[in-house]
């Protein structure tokens, strides 16, 4: 679900995937107010998420009650990408994120409105993009891969994010 989540001998992961050593350093994500111990206010994070509007926005009139079908091929595209769980370990490593915190949107966020953009059934693409294609959202992105290194569900953000910067440069 990804409460647990946590740096953890140097490395932000999740509490409940990583075995037990002898001696294991841990320590509440970094750069994350903390607000008791090992728990980290995600407020921010949390706003950021809410801010791409993360929801299928579709031209189908909500009283009709058939089904928003995709294709085999259009859903494998969200492969990667809807398996995340918002556990903020890729953007708490992210240099850009820390330095901009508040600002810059960070890789879990980007790599969701991704999600939203590449689905097939969405009509909302152009609006997502002109979001994200800004100084502080998108383009913070240094590309360093500390994100992708680090996701403990193996998913790669900083793909994502370089397909997001490929597509509004195509604007």
């Amino acid at each position: 679900c990804g409460s647990c989540a946590m740096n953890i001998n140097g490395k932000n992961s999740l509490a409940c995937l990583t075995p037990l050593e002898e001696r294991n350093s841990i320590f509440p994500l970094p750069h994350m107010k903390v607000i008791r111990d090992l728990v980290v206010d995600m407020k921010d994070f949390y706003r950021q998420y809410s801010e791409i509007k993360p929801w299928l926005h579709s031209e189908q009139p909500t009283e009709s009650h058939s089904e928003n079908i995709q294709s085999p091929e259009d859903r494998k595209k969200l492969d990667g990408m809807y398996e995340c769980i918002l556990c903020a370990c890729c953007s708490t490593s992210c240099p850009s994120y820390w330095r901009n915190f508040g600002e810059y949107i960070g890789p879990a966020v980007l790599m969701q409105a991704f999600r939203w953009i590449e689905d097939s059934r969405d009509t909302n693409t152009l609006e997502q993009l002109r979001y994200v294609d800004d100084a502080m959202k998108l383009w913070k992105c240094k590309g360093i891969y500390n994100c992708t290194n680090t996701c403990p569900k193996g998913l790669n953000p900083a793909l994502a994010i370089g397909k997001l910067k490929k597509l509004t440069s195509m604007m």
